[in-house]
């Protein structure tokens, strides 16, 4: 048995002595005294000579843009994984990386690799100061020009020129994170025109930079783009991979508030198919984020009066949140305020909104109880009572004769007088 082990031991060794990497307690014998398996050493040695060193892979040196753009990346990375700390750190570091790139020697924007990170800095919330330093410099590169002057055109709104000079340029002949922050430019410029080019670009730009906020932000746009396009299987399948994936993010409040908006707008074609379809989705989801979505889908079908909607995820809401919590409040709120012009429903609707704690419920929400109970007010008086109206008279109609018209009248009176006395 002990034999076994050892020569298990010493075929371990021979594999990772092959990748390279010889653990130092395996450098020399353990056992100090002669060997006692077979195929010992026999010459009485201390082991084996040591592994030649390896020598280490040439690294070039990263310029000094490649590393603040690539810290940068690593921050923005935590903001998509919802570190309101790296959030609130981010503008203070865009600062301080500009600074430090305007200020370093003009020679350093002659090398491709300066400027493509520049670009991605720019593009990646740096915005166009450091670019148009670049442009003054003189010395990018002419091969780097497009680039540079379409994402400089893009930061500073020029639409027009920069879909001249963006669009042409392949996202995949670039290095991997700027072909990521380009082609999500790209796709804000083409949305309009081609929204199926748009999508095309959106997805290049997930593939090109997983896990990180670019990610983040195309998975964000492309939902929104297939939404318009009414494509539910596929915003459905990127709806539940952001609120899987992505639930934390910093940006992730706004785009529940704009996903639940959106899917009041989409056709699912029929009530019971829509909401089946609805509720398979948001199952995917974890509870707290499948409450709250429900909740925010309630609200926002309450603003655009689409009553039914509105009770479904309403009553969805109630089944999801505990006794007595703040969420409970919220969708009792939404439920019976929707069930007001239900009928059958009024009393029962009125009273939970007279019993609502309006101390648990944000401005718009308070707003929205006021609303509900003066709805339910002039419900209950009734419709205004009917502005009276003149009686007609039964007699001929008289009307008014102006001063001219009588005067012209009583003349023709006069005419007609004399003639009548002429033919006696």
């Amino acid at each position: 048995m002990r034999a076994a082990g050892l020569r298990r031991a010493w075929i371990a060794c021979l594999l990772l002595a092959g990748l390279g990497f010889v653990p130092a307690a395996w450098g020399a014998e353990s056992h100090g005294g002669g060997d006692h398996g077979a195929g010992g050493d026999q010459g009485g040695g201390h082991g084996a000579a040591p592994a030649a060193p390896i020598e280490p892979l040439p690294v070039a040196p990263r310029t000094v843009p490649v590393e603040l753009v690539r810290t940068l990346q690593l921050l923005q990375d935590r903001i998509a994984q919802g570190s309101a700390q790296a959030h609130h750190g981010q503008r203070a570091f865009l600062s301080l990386a500009e600074s430090r790139m305007i200020g370093l020697d003009p020679e350093v924007w002659a090398d491709p690799v300066s400027v493509h990170a520049a670009v991605t800095f720019g593009l990646g919330g740096g915005g166009p100061a450091l670019l148009r330093h670049l442009v003054a410099s003189g010395k990018v590169p002419e091969a780097e020009r497009p680039v540079v002057f379409g994402a400089l055109a893009y930061l500073e709104g020029r639409e027009k020129e920069a879909r001249a000079l963006l669009v042409k340029i392949d996202p995949l002949t670039v290095p991997v994170s700027l072909g990521a922050q380009l082609a999500l430019a790209q796709s804000a410029l083409v949305v309009r025109d081609d929204p199926t080019q748009s999508i095309r670009l959106l997805d290049l730009a997930r593939l090109l930079a997983p896990g990180t906020l670019v990610e983040e932000g195309a998975l964000r746009r492309e939902i929104f783009v297939l939404a318009q396009a009414n494509d539910l299987v596929k915003f459905e399948t990127l709806a539940v991979q952001y609120l899987r994936r992505f639930r934390h993010s910093v940006y992730a409040g706004n785009f529940r508030q704009r996903f639940a908006a959106a899917l009041t707008r989409l056709d699912f074609a029929g009530d019971d198919v829509r909401f089946a379809r609805l509720q398979a989705m948001l199952d995917e989801i974890e509870l707290e984020g499948r409450r709250e979505l429900y909740l925010l889908l309630a609200r926002a079908a309450l603003d655009q009066g689409k009553t039914t909607t509105a009770v479904f995820s309403a009553e969805r809401g109630v089944t999801l949140a505990e006794s007595g919590s703040p969420e409970m409040v919220r969708a009792r709120l939404y439920r019976a305020a929707a069930l007001l012009v239900v009928e059958g429903r009024f009393d029962d609707s009125v009273e939970t909104l007279r019993m609502t704690d309006r101390a648990v419920l944000d401005a718009a929400d308070r707003d929205l109880l006021d609303a509900a109970l003066s709805t339910a007010r002039e419900i209950r008086a009734g419709p205004p009572a009917p502005m009276p109206v003149r009686a007609e008279p039964t007699g001929p109609r008289v009307l008014p004769v102006a001063p001219s018209i009588a005067r012209a009248q009583d003349a023709i009176g006069r005419i007609d007088e004399i003639m009548r006395r002429s033919e006696r």
